[in-house]
This record gives structure tokens, sequence and C-alpha cells, in this order.
């Protein structure tokens, strides 16, 4: 990338501040994007990050956010009955400066070409949020799909890392990478939040990424051992 400033959308979650930190470690100007009410979650940035108060599907607030930068890294969250993710998402597309790297956050269930091999359990916990969210109207599993299938769709520098379950800890490393969930590095299903973000970073300015759809594990995990 030429220019260094990026746009982390979701800056103020467990992701998106361990994203800020390691853009910021990479000599990255970061704006932050995340609700009013949590800008006191970036207080150890203070300074050190511009940030850009508001809902992440605001598109007021994206087309300020974005403007200037020629990256956004940003958490796709199923919130709520209102289209969020997808809200979230189509602001990105449509406001990002052209020739911008995006590279947005999901999970494994995503599926980009219907190739992925889903483990029972992870159908079934697939099922139980998608009845819980119809349920409870917290959470909108299909419109992160729909999410998604915008940003296959779109013309622009995309990436969509597809995380699997996570884990706390300090850094193990970039996590390993496969084109399909069911692959056999993909097994042991686990990476830290850290890596997860350190994926998401790094793939700013890996253009073998580009219109992938990556999942990702643990670099450390015995799957990943045994395939290296």
């Amino acid at each position: 990338m030429s220019s260094k400033k990026v746009c982390i959308i979701g800056a103020s979650g467990k992701l998106g501040q361990y994203m800020v930190g390691h853009a910021l470690e990479r000599g990255y100007e970061v704006v932050g994007v995340c609700r009013e009410r949590s800008v006191a979650k970036l207080d150890a940035y203070k300074g050190r990050i511009s940030v850009v108060p508001g809902a992440t599907n605001d598109r007021q607030v994206i087309q300020k956010a974005l403007a200037g930068c020629d990256g956004a890294l940003t958490v796709l969250v199923p919130w709520g009955a209102n289209h969020y993710a997808s809200g979230t998402a189509q602001a990105v597309l449509d406001y990002a400066p052209p020739g911008a790297r995006l590279i947005f956050s999901c999970g494994w269930h995503i599926t980009m070409d219907g190739q992925d091999v889903y483990p029972a359990s992870l159908q079934r916990e697939e099922k139980l949020a998608r009845w819980v969210g119809r349920l409870t109207r917290l959470v909108d599993i299909d419109d992160q799909v729909e999410a998604c299938r915008r940003i296959f769709a779109s013309g622009t520098r995309w990436t969509v890392v597809r995380g699997s379950d996570l884990e706390e800890g300090e850094s193990q490393g970039l996590p390993m990478w496969s084109r399909h969930v069911g692959d056999p590095i993909l097994e042991s299903n686990l990476t830290r939040r850290v890596d997860f973000a350190l994926f998401m970073v790094a793939a700013l300015e890996n253009d073998t990424l580009v219109h992938e759809a990556p999942a990702i594990v643990g670099c450390q995990t015995p799957s990943a051992l045994a395939y290296t």
C-alpha cells in the first residue's frame, strides 16, 4: 500500500482493539469507528488514533471515516434484526475510495462457493444461533450471509476472513488458512483472537488474498502443525 491510512470498523470490540494495536505496530494511521457509548474502550489509544463515533451501519458515519483511507478492516457483527451486518458491508462497499483494500471478518459458517464441509457440531451451533436469533431478535445470521453475498458480488478488492472458534492468550503467530472448511489443516478449529486480528491486518498488504475467503486456524494447533 502506498499510503498507510486504515479504517477499523468495529474498533472497540475485542477483535477491533487487537486490530488497532497490530495496525499501529505496523505504522498505519488508524481511524476507528464504534458506537458512541463504546468510545471509552479505546482510551488506551487516545492521541494515537482518530475515532468517528456512530453505528457502523450509519452510512454518513462510514463515509466520513473512510475518506482518504487506503484500506478498511470491518468486523461484520450479526446484531439485531435491522440488517446491521449487510448495512455495514454495503456502506463500506459504497464509500471506500477506489482501489482500497477491504478486509471483512466473519465465521466459518459463511461459504463463498458452497464447497465447505461442516462438522455436525458447527451445524448444530448455527441452527441454534438462528433459532435464538428469531426468538430474541438479537442476532441475525442470515443478514451476515447477505452481507457476504454482497461483498462476494462486488468489484472491490475484498477479502472475507472466516474465523474458527476463538480463545484468548498470547500471540502464536500468523494463522494458517485454507479455502474450504473441512480441509484437514483446519480440523483443530481454534485460533487466538489476537492472531485473528493479526491475519486481518496482514491481509491489507497480501494481494494473493484478494477475492478469497480464507478460513483460518491457529498456526500452533495440532492440525496446523501436522500439515506443516
